[in-house]
């Protein structure tokens, strides 16, 4: 009977050119296969990107996101946050074991001048313009783990109260991002900058600013591996806001600014032995 179901077979597909047509297909069946099996792959590596999303785009929704609060999703943002991250992706080999700084526009604003202001120490710029404290919680992994950093210099907050965000939903963020990090590499240096003064006129009063950073310094207590840089005071203009001589547009550090930074930064890096 075996027989004849193979004569059968032959016959219905005697052609040679109709076999290898069939054998094409399939072939070409078992890589599209493999292909989404390991796009599907990627994705879950990530943990938050939803079917058809770009690794490093924004979620279309917080549904699943850790955290709480703002998640910035205006064009210009989108664009920048996945372009940003992308590029990182491709460098990632050369900024193994750097020094990240991390968090928003003040961050991203140092720019090439990063390199310059800390020399000798090894140093990588994951500042996104406009990020909030619960993007930065949700793009960890692949920001700054995937580099396996040697310490971490944070600073983020201030875009989250421009959003409306309250002071504790702003710390209870930072504070899983914190446990993160902590989770990564419990004796990971972190060098955690306050949030820095701004202007109402921002949208940034000086008492919800100072509202989050009374409530990271408690957290701060509970991580012994951190260590605080009172930015605000460095800046503070005498009554809670920032000085034009160092933030022109109230908000974002000039040359002035970035060097008065830079300059209280110094001791604290060479102290954990991050440069010398």
């Amino acid at each position: 009977k075996s027989g004849y179901m193979l004569d059968d077979f032959y016959n219905q597909y005697h052609s040679e050119g109709r076999i290898m047509r069939i054998y094409s297909t399939l072939k070409a069946v078992i890589l599209t296969s493999a292909f989404c099996l390991f796009a599907l792959l990627l994705q879950s590596e990530n943990g938050f990107a939803a079917e058809g999303e770009s690794q490093f785009a924004i979620p279309s929704t917080n549904e699943g996101l850790p955290g709480e609060g703002p998640i910035r999703r205006y064009e210009w943002f989108q664009n920048l946050w996945e372009s940003r991250r992308s590029s990182w992706f491709e460098s990632i080999e050369i900024d193994q074991g750097a020094v990240v700084f991390l968090g928003d526009s003040i961050i991203q604003g140092w720019g090439e001048g990063l390199d310059a202001a800390f020399p000798g120490m090894k140093v990588a710029n994951r500042g996104i313009s406009g990020d909030t404290s619960r993007g930065v919680l949700i793009r960890l992994e692949e920001d700054v783990f995937a580099a396996n950093p040697s310490a971490v210099v944070l600073l983020i907050g201030t875009n989250d109260l421009e959003e409306g965000a309250a002071p504790e939903v702003i710390a209870n963020n930072v504070q899983l991002i914190l446990e993160a990090i902590s989770k990564f590499n419990p004796e990971i240096p972190i060098i955690f900058c306050d949030v820095m003064p701004s202007s109402s006129q921002m949208s940034r009063p000086t008492e919800q600013i100072q509202a989050v950073n009374a409530l990271y310094r408690n957290i701060l207590q509970n991580y012994p591996q951190a260590t605080r840089l009172d930015t605000f005071s460095l800046f503070d203009n005498g009554e809670g806001n920032a000085s034009l001589n160092e933030f022109p547009d109230l908000l974002h550090p000039n040359e002035l600014g970035y060097a008065k930074w830079a300059e209280a930064l110094r001791p604290v890096l060479r102290q954990l032995e991050l440069m010398m």
